[in-house]
């Protein structure tokens, strides 16, 4: 069953528009990644199913709701979590403050000392750390209190933004565990990433946005073989063994 539904979506920032006629489906308990260079409208598309941006056309459907003209807090409350790109959290909050903020939604906030707990188990150190400003922790652990921040929401919808961005190698590899451990548990996940060959790996489908559009999507597998994808994101010449025995 689809969960979040995209059709012909146009979006933009005041008369410039950055994503072009784009369609994407997210089933329930799947994993969708977004892959495309810089400025290919990536975080303006994970923005608009956010809430956080108004899409200028097009339809937008969650849960079977219809989102057009939604305030971003009904994207909230419907059970739409963003783990925004620079974490944007409260750094001179605790982190068990900024947890806390999670537990917008009236459902979420029954459930806080469950989920606080969950969130605990999940990462160790936040509970070591629960009393420390955020801003003294790694980026690594930053990027825990965010993600554990959407997970006190208690959604069903969770959007990633470039989650990787200037997280060490061995700290990449267990948020992407993590990642695959929310879907497990019936959590959706849309995935922003230029880390392709991780996010690939996790996901269940796939779309290639380049310049506003979707040139390409399906199984990851599938787009794995595609030979633009290989060049542009894989770094995979096809054509220097062929030059190589020329």
């Amino acid at each position: 069953m689809q969960l979040l539904e995209a059709r012909n979506l146009h979006v933009g920032y005041g008369d410039a528009t950055a994503v072009w006629d784009v369609s994407i489906d997210v089933a329930e308990a799947s994993i969708v990644t977004v892959i495309g260079p810089n400025g290919a409208g990536k975080s303006t598309l994970i923005n608009a199913i956010s809430g956080m941006l108004p899409y200028k056309a097009g339809t937008l459907r969650f849960g079977g709701s219809d989102m057009a003209g939604a305030p971003p807090h009904a994207f909230c409350e419907r059970g739409i979590a963003l783990i925004p790109e620079g974490r944007r959290l409260f750094t001179t909050m605790t982190v068990e403050e900024n947890l806390d903020i999670g537990c917008y939604r009236p459902f979420a906030r029954e459930r806080r000392t469950r989920s606080l707990e969950a969130v605990y188990s999940r990462f160790p150190v936040l509970r070591q750390k629960r009393h420390q400003p955020a801003g003294q922790l790694s980026g690594g652990q930053q990027q825990m209190v965010a993600i554990g921040r959407a997970l006190m929401a208690c959604p069903r919808l969770m959007l990633f933004d470039e989650p990787s961005l200037g997280l060490a190698p061995s700290i990449v590899k267990e948020m992407f565990a993590v990642i695959r451990d929310i879907r497990r548990e019936g959590v959706a996940v849309l995935l922003v990433e230029q880390n392709v060959q991780q996010s690939m790996d996790i996901a269940d489908s796939a779309y290639v946005l380049e310049h506003g559009h979707v040139v390409s999507s399906g199984l990851p597998q599938d787009l794995l073989r595609e030979t633009h994808i290989q060049q542009a994101y894989l770094g995979i010449d096809n054509n220097a063994s062929d030059r190589s025995h020329a």
